[in-house]
């Protein structure tokens, strides 16, 4: 198959260029109108598929659900918005719940489902801060262990990829070593951490931090805490929610030129309501949480900030448009940054000859006209 256009993103510009897909890999770039045949999309923008590695569900479902419908449908409806790989989210709750939850993401990877990869599990919890806690149910916070942690691990079939932790609990660093010898990426979060704390869990394999702004120790120039860990250390991964609620576009776009166009990664942070209007109301780690007009989640309690609703080609678009983010920083936040903090930037993240074939076509406004995942078209 070959498709074509005069902007596909290739080496941090725009060029006129057409992609050979077979199966599902890029086989070959040419040069535009080069071969007869392809599919040309004129000059709307291709780019890298995009990848979520902090969502916790959609269209009704929760990854705490356990449900191998809700996964699927979730995997199949979510390339509307251009993403071809996620990492599933769990929430804090009991080991019963945790552990058929991560079962049953292993049990649809093994068994099959359709549109974006699932990459593996963001474990978010049950590793966290009582203060800093956000919408995660203080019940079931407990400290790590390492033996826990491997029951989990069985439990996943070895796919926990991502590990949210609140470093400062974790006893000699024991468990982040552990997760960092044995390729899982420790996320400092929903964290009391202070700065120095936070050099300290990088110094023992720490290498990225949830959701910066939001769960953590705030910045003060004689405070610094881990908003200013996260804009200091520049070869730490940083998440960050990128709809406009969450954090500022000014907040945005600080971080960004902070972090430089490497290390910023955009996630959604999204929950079982996304795809419903706003007004609903569903629970979420045992709390009941309600949708605003601006896509924001809250808890219904506190009318504290529990996630989002955000599409991540709208959260693109906030972060050119709004944020006034540069392009790259932007682009590469959902696509090679996420690849790369997950050791799979060989295979995703770009368009280039041997990469997976994972693509979208963006139209001016920044809806999705087509999804590639593996070189299927999806819509």
């Amino acid at each position: 198959m070959l498709i074509q256009s005069k902007k596909v993103w290739i080496a941090d510009q725009f060029i006129p260029a057409q992609i050979e897909i077979d199966d599902n890999k890029i086989v070959n770039i040419y040069t535009y109108n080069e071969k007869e045949g392809a599919y040309d999309y004129g000059s709307k923008r291709i780019v890298p598929g995009f990848i979520d590695i902090h969502c916790h569900g959609a269209y009704g479902f929760d990854t705490n659900d356990a449900n191998e419908q809700g996964l699927r449908t979730w995997t199949k409806r979510i390339v509307n918005e251009g993403v071809t790989s996620i990492l599933p989210t769990t929430i804090t709750q009991s080991k019963e719940v945790l552990t058929k939850a991560l079962a049953n993401v292993a049990k649809v990877v093994e068994e099959g489902y359709e549109g974006a990869e699932i990459l593996g599990v963001h474990f978010e919890g049950p590793y966290l801060d009582m203060e800093y806690k956000g919408a995660q149910p203080k019940e079931y916070i407990v400290k790590p262990t390492i033996k826990e942690f491997q029951s989990y691990q069985k439990a996943a079939r070895g796919l926990i990829k991502y590990v949210t932790l609140a470093t400062e609990t974790d006893e000699d660093y024991s468990l982040t070593e552990y997760l960092f010898n044995n390729e899982v990426v420790v996320s400092v979060g929903h964290s009391a951490a202070t700065y120095e704390e936070a050099v300290l869990a990088f110094a023992h394999g720490a290498r990225s931090q949830t959701h910066v702004y939001n769960g953590m120790t705030p910045f003060n120039h004689r405070k610094n805490g881990l908003v200013g860990a996260a804009l200091r250390i520049k070869g730490m991964y940083g998440e960050i929610i990128c709809d406009g609620n969450h954090s500022t576009t000014a907040a945005l776009y600080n971080f960004f030129n902070a972090k430089g166009p490497d290390y910023g990664i955009m996630i959604t942070d999204a929950l079982m309501a996304k795809g419903y209007e706003p007004g609903s109301r569903f629970t979420f780690g045992g709390n009941e949480i309600e949708i605003y007009d601006d896509g924001s989640a809250h808890l219904v309690e506190t009318k504290g900030l529990a996630g989002s609703t955000l599409r991540m080609n709208e959260g693109l678009r906030i972060l050119v448009e709004e944020a006034m983010v540069p392009f790259n920083y932007a682009i590469n936040s959902c696509t090679t940054n996420p690849a790369k903090c997950l050791g799979i930037d060989k295979r995703k993240g770009r368009i280039g000859v041997g990469y997976d074939s994972d693509l979208v076509i963006l139209n001016d406004d920044y809806s999705v006209q087509q999804t590639f995942c593996l070189g299927k078209a999806m819509l």
